[in-house]
């Protein structure tokens, strides 16, 4: 990759099945390469896959297959801005479906532990709104929601 910044995501030696998966998911993506480890090293031996460069709408990634050490938090996640609520559906469900968890006010877990943040924009319009009432209204609906409503987000907004 050529990028001057990319995301480096730890996994415990799926990185590539993470990558195809986010690949097939999301538009814009894609498995770029697997380097294999030149070596042996903690969690694997020379020749198994170490680092899978990948896109996830866009944004250049890095798998590294660094073993269970350090595994995923919340406190990185992708926010997955979306048109629709069919998008959003699709998108919700194939990560929570695939093995994943659902989590709050949009937010979900794939099976690899990395969290997304699957929002439709209709949702960040409507919580960064002029009029800060309906801006409340909306945001106070949001915070009932696992998977986003847009239609509950766009009634609220109307009062």
């Amino acid at each position: 990759m050529t990028a001057k910044n990319t995301i480096c995501l730890w996994f415990d030696g799926t990185a590539l099945d993470a990558a195809t998966f986010y690949a097939a998911t999301f538009p814009d993506s894609a498995v770029h390469a697997v380097h294999a480890a030149p070596g042996d090293y903690p969690d694997g031996k020379a020749g198994d896959p170490i680092t899978v460069e990948f896109t996830v709408c866009g944004v250049p990634c890095i798998g590294l297959n660094g073993g269970p050490h350090f595994p995923q938090t919340e406190a990185f996640s992708f926010q997955i801005a979306t048109d629709d609520q069919a998008e959003t559906d699709r998108l919700w469900h194939a990560i929570v479906d695939n093995g994943g968890a659902e989590s709050e006010c949009g937010w979900c877990k794939d099976r690899w532990g990395v969290n997304w943040q699957i929002t439709p924009r209709v949702l960040i319009e409507a919580i960064t709104h002029d009029d800060r009432a309906a801006a409340a209204r909306a945001f106070d609906a949001m915070m009932t929601m696992r998977k986003i409503d847009i239609a509950a987000i766009e009634a609220a907004v109307r009062g």
